[in-house]
């Protein structure tokens, strides 16, 4: 019975519990203008903003506010990302008879 009780109260702190989302995302550049705004946001946040900020804006500043105001008008002036490269097939040599 006291394992039902455990869980029953973890999944309803599951159920009621929010995720921490940001409802805007902006990236200040190292002149602070304004490179990036968006809802959504311009990097992984699995991982932490000092690996995955700098790959994409290099002195840059990233802040996120729960507030939308502003953020209709989206802004994006990063710099593109390099496409991921196909896996090099190798090299298909010439057979010497022998």
């Amino acid at each position: 019975m006291r394992a039902l009780r455990y869980a029953t109260a973890t999944v309803l702190a599951c159920l009621f519990s929010q995720p921490a989302l940001a409802a805007c995302y902006v990236v200040y550049g190292p002149d602070q203008e304004v490179i990036y705004r968006s809802v959504e946001p311009p990097v992984d946040l699995s991982r932490p903003l000092h690996e995955t900020l700098p790959r994409v804006a290099p002195g840059g500043k990233l802040v996120f506010s729960l507030d939308s105001q502003g953020c209709e008008l989206e802004i994006n002036k990063l710099p593109q990302q390099p496409q991921a490269r196909a896996p090099q097939r190798p090299a298909q040599g010439v057979r010497n008879p022998g």
